[in-house]
């Protein structure tokens, strides 16, 4: 199981970027995501109509305290993946990550505070640039299933790839 925690999202500040973070999440493989700081149901509901649409069993949630979200899941004996620019180069560490079962990938916003990168497992770097996290996010997923595409169950929604336009089906 992948889960994604999404550390301290502001309403007025990250609705986009916290938005796009779920879509990244979803569409690349992840099971669920968690959203901490400002509740913000508006972005829960968009993550929830866009697994409704696009097929798949993506969930969302908020949970008010990233802390209590982290402490439960190394309990439940997940290992803590921080996507950060200051961590290992994520090539180097995704063969051992890769043999985790079970994963919570920390995911920043504001400032990230300094304990994170203390009680994680692992802080993975997809570069040691400026950088946002919907890319960082991006980069691990994608290199975490070596590019395979998940298939999406009951989607209502269906993308034909082709080499011009855009063709969607209806189901």
């Amino acid at each position: 199981m992948i889960s994604i925690l999404r550390l301290g999202h502001r309403l007025k500040r990250d609705e986009r970027l916290s938005t796009h973070v779920g879509l990244v999440a979803r569409a690349l493989g992840a099971d669920e995501i968690i959203y901490s700081g400002e509740r913000d149901e508006g972005i829960l509901e968009s993550i929830r109509k866009t697994t409704k649409n696009w097929g798949g069993s993506f969930k969302v949630r908020y949970e008010e305290s990233w802390k209590a979200v982290i402490k439960k899941y190394k309990k439940k004996r997940f290992k803590i993946v921080h996507a950060t620019m200051y961590g290992e180069p994520v090539k180097k560490v995704m063969p051992k990550i890769r043999k985790e079962k079970d994963i919570l990938v920390l995911v920043g916003s504001s400032k990230v505070p300094g304990q994170i990168y203390m009680i994680s497992d692992y802080n993975v770097a997809v570069t040691s640039q400026p950088h946002s996290e919907v890319a960082a996010l991006a980069v691990f997923l994608h290199e975490y299933f070596k590019g395979k595409e998940k298939g999406f169950k009951k989607a209502k929604l269906k993308i034909i790839p082709q080499k011009k336009g855009k063709k969607v089906i209806e189901n």
